[in-house]
């Protein structure tokens, strides 16, 4: 009896003392409520998303589409009120890219629609070719000494690199969903890379591509057709994994089409029954403006002593071109759009400047970010910090779909966990309550996180991100869940805001020096 009355008294104190830290953190949750009435009353997110996605178009990373979202976003938010709103330079990107025309059909043995779309930076046909198609296989598209001793065989002709046929087991599982409670608590490490990493297998990728470019040129093939895997059921997966650097070696005009399109064609040449496309590809290839750049704006801090600080928040702006790019990223650059809009409309006076920053080049290789904190907080060469890294207490991204948020990455950071989780405790009935040690990559906030700045990305339900939109030509507005962004807008809000107000700024891990070595694709 004894032993356990000491054991309560035990547990007693580790509670009281608990509590005690927990009162530490003065969470506004008055403005918290503030912000989420606002949202839920007069949400901007449909419009917003209506002009970063219908009316820009697809925003590839330099091309004229990227340009009408970024004019759009700078003339908005500096219509709403914040200051410094700008298009901001962060280094050389290389050629734009823009698509003015583009038909495939199939003429032999009979004619037939087929769904393709051209990849970026694809080379032009010249007017509408008529041509036989020959068959690779993936293996034998990326081997050169194989297309060395092929060549003969390629010129004048499409070539189809498709390979095994769909998997129909796939169309039992779901295309999307939610994490369960189960799967919040056992977050994993995802997508998490180094930039030496990126830099290894970009140069590895970009040789091989570039090998590969002059001799399909070389032989004088029409162009190269691509089907993969997840290209099923109406959706197409449409990317490049180079061709707008300046010195990338012109290759064949490119196209990525549907595997069922691709596999009809196979069974039709390999039973004997020739088959003939006819594809116009015309696309306007410049190096007028090389530069990428990407879009800042700010709502000033009040407080003497912390205005000079910043909390800085934002997603990628850049998509690809076969869709508007709703979920990768405009959801992002949305949701960060409307959290500083609802700041603002509310009056409300954040101590630390808010920054918002809708970033470029992503899709590339986290070119905008890496290249914002290389200009701004990091010696990239030296490993060491500039001034200005000091006075940055965080930045949170939002790249990973249109789900609503359900938690975040603290990406080691364990002085965070316990802020955090008081700062989710408002909005657990929105379904919102995981603070995970767990690391994720692959997007903005690594940048930040790289440099020793404290970085977060948020957890998302994956929805049909994954499945459906993300890359590819369903990735629109009518894939975009507006009551999960509405969610993901007054958290983000909530958490830039009660940053900006803390005393402190957040805590930061140890730098860790790493080799800064990337050039990409």
């Amino acid at each position: 009896m004894k032993h356990l009355t000491l054991k309560l008294l035990f547990a007693a104190c580790l509670l009281s003392s608990t509590n005690l830290f927990a009162q530490q953190e003065v969470v506004d949750t008055a403005v918290f409520s503030k912000i989420r009435n606002a949202e839920l009353k007069d949400s901007h997110i449909p419009y917003i998303a209506h002009y970063l996605t219908d009316v820009s178009g697809p925003r590839l990373t330099g091309s004229p589409g990227f340009k009408r979202a970024a004019d759009w976003a700078v003339a908005e938010m500096k219509k709403w009120g914040l200051v410094n709103a700008a298009l901001e330079p962060w280094g050389q990107f290389g050629k734009n890219w823009e698509l003015l025309d583009f038909s495939i059909i199939m003429k032999v043995p009979y004619v037939q629609p087929i769904m393709a779309y051209p990849d970026p930076w694809s080379a032009s046909t010249n007017g509408l070719q008529q041509a036989p198609v020959v068959l690779l296989t993936p293996a034998q598209s990326r081997d050169t000494i194989y297309l060395s001793q092929h060549l003969d065989g390629l010129k004048g002709k499409f070539i189809l690199v498709t390979g095994e046929p769909i998997n129909t087991t796939d169309n039992f599982k779901p295309s999307a969903t939610r994490l369960t409670d189960a799967e919040l608590a056992d977050m994993k490490d995802m997508h998490m890379v180094s930039h030496d990493m990126i830099a290894q297998y970009v140069t590895g990728i970009s040789k091989t591509l570039n090998k590969v470019s002059v001799l399909l040129k070389r032989s004088g093939a029409i162009a190269i057709i691509s089907t993969g895997s997840k290209n099923i059921d109406g959706t197409v997966f449409v990317q490049a994994r180079g061709g707008y650097k300046l010195t990338n070696p012109e290759s064949l005009p490119a196209v990525s089409m549907a595997l069922e399109d691709g596999q009809k064609i196979k069974r039709l040449i390999e039973s004997g029954h020739p088959v003939e496309i006819a594809l116009n590809i015309n696309g306007r290839t410049s190096t007028e403006d090389t530069k990428g750049y990407n879009v800042v704006a700010e709502i000033p801090g009040t407080d003497p002593k912390l205005k000079s600080q910043l909390v800085m928040l934002g997603g990628h702006l850049d998509s690809w071109q076969a869709a508007t790019g709703a979920t990768d990223n405009a959801a992002g650059c949305i949701v960060a759009m409307e959290a500083v809009r609802l700041l603002d409309s509310l009056g409300l006076k954040p101590k630390r400047t808010i920054r918002i920053a809708l970033w470029g080049g992503e899709e590339q290789g986290v070119y905008g970010s890496y290249n914002y904190v290389k200009n701004h907080f990091m010696d990239i060469e030296k490993g060491t910090v500039k001034p200005e890294q000091a006075k940055v207490s965080g930045y949170f991204n939002l790249d990973n779909g249109t789900g609503k948020i359900r938690g975040v990455f603290a990406q080691g950071n364990t002085a965070i966990q316990p802020i955090f989780e008081q700062w989710f405790a408002p909005f657990h009935d929105l379904g919102a309550s995981t603070v995970t040690q767990k690391n994720t990559g692959s997007t903005d906030h690594l940048s930040f996180d790289w440099a020793g700045i404290p970085g977060f990305q948020f957890i998302q339900d994956p929805l049909d991100y994954e499945t459906r939109t993300h890359h590819s030509n369903m990735d629109s507005y009518d894939h975009l869940q507006m009551d999960d962004l509405k969610q993901a807008a007054i958290i983000i809000a909530s958490f830039v805001y009660q940053t900006s107000i803390r005393p402190g700024m957040l805590p930061r891990k140890p730098l860790v020096k790493e080799t800064f070595a990337f050039d990409g694709l």
